[in-house]
Protein backbone atom coordinates (compact mmCIF):
# COMPACT_ATOMS: atom_id res chain seq x y z
CA UNK A 1 0.00 0.00 0.00
CA UNK A 2 1.36 3.41 -0.74
CA UNK A 3 0.60 6.66 0.98
CA UNK A 4 -1.00 7.77 -2.19
CA UNK A 5 -4.03 5.35 -1.10
CA UNK A 6 -4.71 6.80 1.88
CA UNK A 7 -6.19 9.90 2.73
CA UNK A 8 -5.98 11.12 6.43
CA UNK A 9 -8.08 14.13 5.70
CA UNK A 10 -11.27 12.38 4.70
CA UNK A 11 -10.15 9.06 6.21
CA UNK A 12 -10.61 6.46 3.79
CA UNK A 13 -7.82 4.08 2.28
CA UNK A 14 -8.39 3.12 -1.37
CA UNK A 15 -7.58 -0.22 -2.73
CA UNK A 16 -6.60 -0.03 -6.16
CA UNK A 17 -4.18 -2.91 -6.66
CA UNK A 18 -2.36 -5.90 -5.04
CA UNK A 19 1.17 -7.17 -4.52
CA UNK A 20 2.20 -10.80 -5.51
CA UNK A 21 5.25 -12.78 -4.77
CA UNK A 22 6.62 -14.15 -7.66
CA UNK A 23 9.52 -16.67 -5.76
CA UNK A 24 11.28 -15.31 -2.95
CA UNK A 25 12.64 -11.84 -4.47
CA UNK A 26 10.30 -10.63 -6.95
CA UNK A 27 7.16 -8.62 -6.10
CA UNK A 28 4.86 -8.23 -9.06
CA UNK A 29 1.93 -5.38 -8.79
CA UNK A 30 -1.78 -5.74 -10.83
CA UNK A 31 -5.08 -4.76 -10.65
CA UNK A 32 -7.23 -6.18 -8.07
CA UNK A 33 -8.90 -9.72 -9.14
CA UNK A 34 -12.60 -8.03 -9.59
CA UNK A 35 -13.55 -4.58 -9.99
CA UNK A 36 -15.32 -5.53 -6.72
CA UNK A 37 -11.68 -5.75 -5.74
CA UNK A 38 -10.99 -2.03 -6.50
CA UNK A 39 -13.23 0.01 -3.20
CA UNK A 40 -12.74 2.55 -0.89
CA UNK A 41 -12.62 2.11 2.74
CA UNK A 42 -13.29 4.46 5.66
CA UNK A 43 -10.51 4.15 8.70
CA UNK A 44 -11.58 3.99 11.66
CA UNK A 45 -10.61 6.87 13.97
CA UNK A 46 -7.69 5.12 15.67
CA UNK A 47 -6.23 4.08 12.81
CA UNK A 48 -5.99 7.06 11.00
CA UNK A 49 -4.62 8.53 14.35
CA UNK A 50 -1.99 5.58 14.36
CA UNK A 51 -1.40 6.46 10.56
CA UNK A 52 -0.86 10.03 11.01
CA UNK A 53 1.83 9.30 13.59
CA UNK A 54 3.32 6.68 11.64
CA UNK A 55 3.81 8.99 8.73
CA UNK A 56 5.46 11.57 10.94
CA UNK A 57 7.77 9.43 11.86
CA UNK A 58 8.51 7.53 8.69
CA UNK A 59 9.04 11.02 7.48
CA UNK A 60 11.87 11.90 9.89
CA UNK A 61 13.52 8.38 9.71
CA UNK A 62 14.04 8.98 5.90
CA UNK A 63 15.39 12.66 6.43
CA UNK A 64 17.62 10.27 8.57
CA UNK A 65 18.51 8.12 6.19
CA UNK A 66 19.63 10.63 3.65
CA UNK A 67 19.90 9.93 -0.05
CA UNK A 68 20.04 6.40 0.29
CA UNK A 69 16.62 6.09 1.23
CA UNK A 70 14.54 4.93 -1.57
CA UNK A 71 11.06 7.20 -1.95
CA UNK A 72 8.29 4.58 -3.67
CA UNK A 73 5.83 6.13 -1.05
CA UNK A 74 5.07 2.58 0.40
CA UNK A 75 3.62 2.77 3.93
CA UNK A 76 5.24 -0.69 5.13
CA UNK A 77 9.16 -0.11 4.30
CA UNK A 78 12.53 -1.18 5.46
CA UNK A 79 15.04 0.96 7.00
CA UNK A 80 15.83 2.05 3.29
CA UNK A 81 12.57 2.82 2.58
CA UNK A 82 12.19 -0.16 0.34
CA UNK A 83 8.78 -1.87 0.32
CA UNK A 84 8.29 -4.91 2.77
CA UNK A 85 6.96 -8.06 1.61
CA UNK A 86 4.83 -10.73 2.73
CA UNK A 87 7.82 -12.36 4.06
CA UNK A 88 9.49 -9.30 5.52
CA UNK A 89 5.96 -8.73 7.23
CA UNK A 90 5.37 -11.81 8.90
CA UNK A 91 9.15 -11.66 10.51
CA UNK A 92 8.05 -9.01 11.72
CA UNK A 93 4.66 -9.59 13.06
CA UNK A 94 5.88 -12.84 14.46
CA UNK A 95 8.88 -11.09 16.60
CA UNK A 96 6.07 -8.53 18.27
CA UNK A 97 4.08 -11.82 18.95
CA UNK A 98 6.78 -13.61 20.37
CA UNK A 99 7.98 -10.92 22.68
CA UNK A 100 4.53 -9.99 23.81
CA UNK A 101 3.86 -13.52 24.80
CA UNK A 102 0.92 -14.14 22.24
CA UNK A 103 -0.16 -16.95 20.31
CA UNK A 104 1.22 -16.98 16.91
CA UNK A 105 -0.93 -16.77 14.06
CA UNK A 106 -1.54 -16.75 9.89
CA UNK A 107 -1.69 -13.04 9.25
CA UNK A 108 -4.01 -14.02 6.42
CA UNK A 109 -6.40 -15.00 9.18
CA UNK A 110 -6.91 -11.41 10.47
CA UNK A 111 -9.08 -10.86 7.43
CA UNK A 112 -11.15 -13.91 8.27
CA UNK A 113 -10.89 -12.09 12.19
CA UNK A 114 -12.16 -9.39 10.59
CA UNK A 115 -14.98 -10.27 8.81
CA UNK A 116 -16.30 -12.46 11.26
CA UNK A 117 -16.00 -9.86 14.20
CA UNK A 118 -18.07 -7.38 11.85
CA UNK A 119 -20.05 -10.28 10.97
CA UNK A 120 -21.45 -10.48 15.17
CA UNK A 121 -21.43 -7.16 15.39
CA UNK A 122 -24.66 -6.78 12.85
CA UNK A 123 -22.78 -5.74 10.00
CA UNK A 124 -25.46 -6.95 7.14
CA UNK A 125 -23.95 -9.33 4.34
CA UNK A 126 -24.04 -7.31 1.65
CA UNK A 127 -21.69 -4.88 3.24
CA UNK A 128 -19.20 -7.65 4.45
CA UNK A 129 -19.15 -8.64 0.79
CA UNK A 130 -17.77 -4.77 -0.31
CA UNK A 131 -15.27 -4.48 2.83
CA UNK A 132 -14.18 -7.14 1.42
CA UNK A 133 -13.88 -6.92 -2.44
CA UNK A 134 -16.55 -9.76 -3.17
CA UNK A 135 -18.36 -9.53 -5.39
CA UNK A 136 -21.21 -12.32 -3.93
CA UNK A 137 -21.55 -12.54 -0.31
CA UNK A 138 -21.42 -16.24 -0.28
CA UNK A 139 -17.93 -16.24 -0.56
CA UNK A 140 -17.52 -13.60 2.29
CA UNK A 141 -19.83 -15.96 4.64
CA UNK A 142 -18.29 -19.60 3.32
CA UNK A 143 -14.65 -18.75 3.37
CA UNK A 144 -14.05 -15.82 5.89
CA UNK A 145 -17.20 -15.66 8.70
CA UNK A 146 -15.85 -18.31 11.03
CA UNK A 147 -18.73 -18.64 14.01
CA UNK A 148 -17.14 -20.45 17.22
CA UNK A 149 -18.53 -21.66 20.17
CA UNK A 150 -19.40 -18.67 21.77
CA UNK A 151 -21.25 -17.05 18.82
CA UNK A 152 -23.60 -20.30 18.98
CA UNK A 153 -24.88 -19.35 22.87
CA UNK A 154 -28.02 -17.71 21.19
CA UNK A 155 -28.87 -20.37 20.21
CA UNK A 156 -28.39 -22.27 22.97
CA UNK A 157 -30.03 -20.29 25.08
CA UNK A 158 -33.33 -20.46 22.49
CA UNK A 159 -33.54 -23.64 23.51
CA UNK A 160 -33.38 -22.99 27.05
CA UNK A 161 -35.94 -20.68 26.60
CA UNK A 162 -38.35 -23.39 24.88
CA UNK A 163 -37.92 -25.77 28.01
CA UNK A 164 -38.40 -23.07 30.28
CA UNK A 165 -41.30 -21.01 28.48
CA UNK A 166 -43.44 -24.16 28.53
Amino acid sequence: MRWSDIDLEVATLSIANTRTPMGNRTVVEKDTKSMAGERVLPLPALVREALKAFRATQAKERLAAGEGCESGGYVLVDELGAALNGRHLRVRAYKIVDENGLRRARLYDARASCLTYLANNGVPDHLLAMWAGHTNVKTTKKWYVKPDVADLLPAAEAWGGLAGGV
